[in-house]
């Protein structure tokens, strides 16, 4: 018998580029995630959302903006992770953007040092505040989980540990290496990070999970997905435009998650960058998503 699910919203664009990725999780219910969830089999129980944050600029912190709202927000899905999980719940966590998966480990780690982290993101998310001008920190998340150099202290010193992370408890798949920066590039040959391309993603989704899951500690499990990881001509959801023709599909990601999900150790699914506005001209593709969650946290329909 599947455990109970605990579904848990991180409203939050405060570390994003712009507003829009805080609709996310009341587009994803009101489009009836959680029913379809219930209707497949799962006990749902929705424990309801974290601090709405929309960005606003933040010109007196222009490198690492919104940071303050950003360590409340992770604070929050840490706690409230934390209370899921010790009710012997499984956990899917509706972002808002990546640092969702900062305060899911947190309390999966608390809990389990030894758990596991697949990343499956476009991007290495390893910059900093020195690293890029563009200061938002949606892309530096795994930098302060990691401790690199150069990153906000604040952040960094948010969790019950630090470094919160080990290169050995992360995966990371569906990474554009085009896309990092001159710093990422060197700080994935330091740590000597394990990590899978967009094009192996699209070409064998189950595969790559399966050979990410062999490697990873045998604690327990936390998956992230960052939308942006999928061909936005296939389904446009990600917040990130710039994946278009390139890839895995929705398809191909819905074998994935579903591939991770059941691995023994599961017990956590966050999901990052998802602007529900970006599906507007063609809000099937809401639906679609849902129906990859559900077949993820439930098994085909």
């Amino acid at each position: 018998m599947k455990r109970e699910l605990v579904v848990i919203g991180a409203p939050s664009s405060a570390g994003s580029y712009a507003p829009g990725q805080e609709r996310a999780p009341a587009a994803l219910r009101e489009f009836g995630l959680i029913e379809r969830l219930a209707r497949a089999g799962r006990d749902v129980y929705d424990a309801g959302d974290g601090p709405l944050q929309v960005w606003v600029p933040d010109p007196a912190h222009r490198f690492v903006q919104n940071l303050a709202a950003v360590v409340l927000s992770v604070r929050a899905v840490a706690d409230q992770v934390g209370a899921a999980l010790d009710r012997g719940a499984d956990v899917l966590v509706l972002g808002g953007n990546c640092t969702v998966a900062l305060g899911v480990m947190d309390a999966v780690t608390l809990r389990d040092p030894a758990a596991g982290l697949l990343y499956i993101d476009r991007q290495f998310d390893l910059n900093t505040p020195a690293s890029t001008s563009d200061g938002a920190l949606d892309w530096m998340g795994l930098a302060h989980g990691l401790d690199l150099p150069n990153t906000a202290e604040e952040l960094a010193s948010a969790f019950h540990r630090r470094p919160l992370l080990r290169p050995e408890q992360l995966y990371l798949l569906g990474v554009d290496h085009m896309l990092a920066t001159a710093w990422e590039q060197e700080q994935v040959h330091r740590l000597g990070l394990r990590w899978g391309s967009h094009a192996e993603l699209a070409a064998d989704p189950v595969g790559q999970v399966t050979n990410a899951l062999a490697v990873l500690p045998s604690g327990l499990l936390a998956v992230h997905l960052d939308v942006d990881a999928l061909d936005f001509t296939d389904a446009p959801l990600a917040e990130n435009t710039d994946g278009r023709n390139s890839g895995p599909t929705l398809d191909a990601i819905t074998h994935a998650l579903a591939a991770a999900c059941a691995d023994a150790r599961f017990r956590v699914l966050s999901i990052g960058e998802l602007n529900p506005a970006r599906a507007a001209g063609h809000p099937q593709t809401l639906h679609r998503f849902i129906s990859t969650l559900q077949t993820a946290l439930t098994g085909p329909g």
